[in-house]
């Protein structure tokens, strides 16, 4: 019941977003064709950029040449940092808003357990992140389809787009923890997205500066990284590892904050 619920509240804006993302995706492969053409010209206008930029958004290791490398560098962006404030938004205010438009006394008053809740919330954030990502790697490769690419690397494109998709989830945990301890769903939602963009920020800081390499650990950004995926077709172990445990512990952790908490009807 609660499940359903929460899935058919989120469509609307999860269609929004879908939408919105996927013809971002869809309008920078269908230029492709159009770089390709112009290689030489565009490595001469690569030459005039910093260092460090072509360092942040992985201009140097992966380049233009490819339709991969090309996405990796243009649309991957969009859809690993706005799918990340789509899971952050969406999950953040999925618990509290309860307590914010004062239903929560209705819904605990149903034959059901605080356990039960927090479960059927958790699996629709699970749900709306599935689907999410499963339509924008549909209209991915459509978008490579388009622009020509007929020897596409199946490997390494669903590795691409299963890396966005643990991310969202690792925000998603994240946000909704979040959610489980405040009690007003704007706090929950200006919270979910300030780690969201402070994790950007700081996989931009990490990827310009070495002396600030170690921030890697501190952002999930980091860990789909996508010049790595593209060459080694994997996400590293270690940094799967953190996302999962991210993902559980999180999880966990509103699991038994909602169950002790005392909710303000």
């Amino acid at each position: 019941m609660i499940l359903k619920r929460e899935v058919r509240r989120a469509q609307k804006a999860l269609w929004i977003w879908v939408i919105t993302l996927g013809g971002m995706s869809f309008l920078i492969m269908s230029v492709y064709p159009q770089f390709a053409e112009n290689q030489e010209q565009l490595k001469d206008l690569m030459a005039l950029y910093p260092e460090a930029m072509l360092k942040a958004f992985n201009i140097d290791a992966l380049g233009f040449d490819t339709p991969l490398g090309f996405y990796a560098i243009e649309g991957y962006l969009f859809v690993t940092l706005f799918g990340s404030i789509y899971a952050a938004m969406m999950a953040g205010g999925i618990i509290v808003k309860e307590e914010s438009e004062k239903t929560v006394e209705f819904l605990l008053a149903k034959p059901v357990s605080r356990g039960r809740v927090i479960a059927e919330k958790a699996g629709a954030v699970l749900l709306n992140l599935l689907l999410f990502n499963g339509v924008l790697t549909a209209v991915n490769y459509a978008a490579f389809r388009y622009a020509g690419e007929d020897s596409l690397d199946m490997s390494v494109f669903a590795m691409i787009s299963l890396a966005p998709f643990l991310l969202h989830l690792t925000f998603g945990a994240i946000a909704f923890m979040i959610s489980s301890v405040v009690r007003k769903s704007r706090t929950a939602t200006s919270l979910s997205l300030a780690v969201v963009l402070l994790a950007y920020f700081l996989n931009i800081v990490q990827s310009i500066a070495e002396r600030f390499s170690g921030l890697k650990y501190a952002t999930p950004f980091h860990y789909v990284d996508s010049a790595y995926i593209i060459e080694h077709a994997a996400i590293r172990p270690l940094y799967g590892s953190l996302m999962a445990a991210l993902i559980i512990s999180c999880t966990l952790i509103a699991y038994i904050v909602y169950k002790r908490k005392d909710l303000a009807a």
